[in-house]
């Protein structure tokens, strides 16, 4: 008889061994909060289009339509291919030039995280953690303009980094 008393001391160490660990991990799950992804948005490729000018050895030369996709050697049989009497070295193609630019990536600051703010003009690990910091406090941002109520961005760092900045919905 005097053996099955420590046996039921080691069974019952056991058992709230057991339970501690379940308990445990239990209040660890319960606490665990993913973070949310950082999402970067490209702008879309721009699709091209528009008229070329083909000149030169070619059976009609002119203006023609062309799109992204399409190669130098579509866009000269569309011109009827080159001639058979004229030095096939002689194309002059010309594109018209547009003053377009490309769309500037915007950071979302409802999601970003201080490494990607920081990565904006004037914003140090300090600023970018103040954005954090007011983001967890009191919600996602709405619009850009709220970024004035965090401590340290004023009136002149807010118009450098308005239009590099977005907010989520």
């Amino acid at each position: 008889m005097t053996e099955t008393k420590p046996n039921r001391l080691w069974a019952i160490v056991v058992i709230i061994l057991i339970s501690v660990v379940i308990v445990g991990v239990i209040v660890a799950w319960s606490r665990y909060r993913p973070g949310k992804p950082v999402e970067i948005v490209l702008a879309p490729d721009k699709e091209i289009s528009g008229n070329i000018f083909i000149d030169g050895a070619v059976v009609n030369p002119g203006i023609y339509p062309f799109d992204s996709g399409d190669t130098i050697g579509a866009l000269v049989k569309s011109a009827g291919g080159v001639t058979a009497d004229g030095p096939a070295d002689n194309l002059n193609l010309y594109v018209p030039s547009s003053d377009t630019q490309e769309a500037v990536q915007k950071i979302d600051i409802n999601r970003a995280e201080t490494w990607l703010l920081e990565s904006l003009p004037g914003v140090g690990p300090a600023k970018a953690q103040a954005i954090v910091d007011y983001r967890n406090q009191n919600g996602p941002f709405k619009n850009v303009s709220e970024l004035t109520k965090v401590d340290g961005i004023g009136p002149s760092l807010y118009e450098q980094i308005k239009d590099l900045v977005t907010v989520s919905g």
